[in-house]
């Protein structure tokens, strides 16, 4: 059984990197004060292997906002197709790409066998909550995947004049709160510890069940306190381990982990993989480690 389920993985590859992020790259690395290495996918796939994980890759749409070109649905598709046991796909859609991309991210899921659906906000220019866009999320929730959405700050465009045009806005997770309630069959996940609105995030996950969080992009020694004290009673059914790979390594994360004495084995163990793993209960590759 693998020792965790990593649920937030960029890929490391000049695909993502220099052409999707292309000039946001830069800025990121500044912001988390590492430099990204670019890697193959054999590399990758063997890096995760060796720490006995299974990782979450995520598409990148974000097209019309930033003009730079998708890590396409198919691309992130052909690497779990080729690593079965090692990966599994969210599947991106520009949201405002309307008709367009209800079509695909029903082609992701359906054709692709993608797992879920990866949004950004901030870089995608757009409010969750906003009603034009609640075609596409009728459709992610009648195909019954979770729906990723970055909330809190931002390293992309981080310590930039204008911030490269990113407005951090997009990303409060309070937005997810109407969005929740107006999709109760839809799964929600809030990406990272969502600071500096952190406490939002707790209310929203203390009001609707379906609404989870993941605390990658931040070391856990870094993780406000309060979302911590959370994590570790009240609510530890609905907090994932994420690391926010390349950008932040999943051995960095379980170490500062580990050396956190709040947290039981029992927790421990549904933050690591327990509850990704009922949220990712459609997939192959959940039932190949945990069925």
């Amino acid at each position: 059984m693998p020792r965790a389920i990593d649920f937030h993985v960029h890929l490391p590859t000049t695909e993502f990197i220099q052409v999707t992020l292309g000039p946001y790259a830069r800025a990121a690395e500044r912001f988390f004060r590492t430099e990204v290495k670019l890697k193959d996918i054999e590399q990758l796939a063997a890096d995760y292997a060796a720490v006995d994980m299974v990782g979450v890759l995520l598409a990148w749409d974000a097209e019309t906002a930033t003009g730079l070109p998708p890590l396409g649905n198919d691309y992130v598709a052909a690497i779990v197709q080729r690593y079965p046991q090692q990966f599994i796909g969210f599947a991106s859609v520009d949201p405002h790409k309307g008709k367009a991309a209800v079509k695909e991210v029903e082609r992701a899921i359906k054709d692709l066998g993608l797992a879920g659906v990866k949004f950004h906000p901030g870089v995608q220019a757009f409010y969750p909550h906003d009603r034009a866009f609640y075609p596409l999320m009728e459709k992610i929730q009648e195909l019954g995947v979770p729906a990723l959405f970055h909330t809190g700050t931002n390293g992309l465009g981080a310590g930039v004049p204008g911030g490269m045009g990113i407005k951090l806005d997009y990303t409060r997770p309070i937005y997810l709160d109407a969005l929740a309630a107006d999709f109760p069959g839809l799964t929600i996940i809030g990406a990272h510890p969502s600071w500096p609105w952190h406490d939002e995030m707790i209310a929203i996950l203390q009001h609707k069940a379906n609404v989870y969080n993941d605390l990658s992009g931040w070391s856990p020694k870094y993780i406000p306190q309060s979302l911590l004290r959370e994590a570790a009673t009240r609510l530890q059914d609905r907090i994932l381990f994420g690391s926010d790979y390349p950008f932040i390594t999943p051995q960095r994360w379980l170490r500062d982990f580990e050396a956190l004495d709040s947290f039981t084995p029992e927790v421990r163990e549904k933050i690591l993989w327990r509850n990704a793993q009922k949220l990712l209960a459609h997939t192959a590759v959940a039932h190949m480690h945990f069925g």
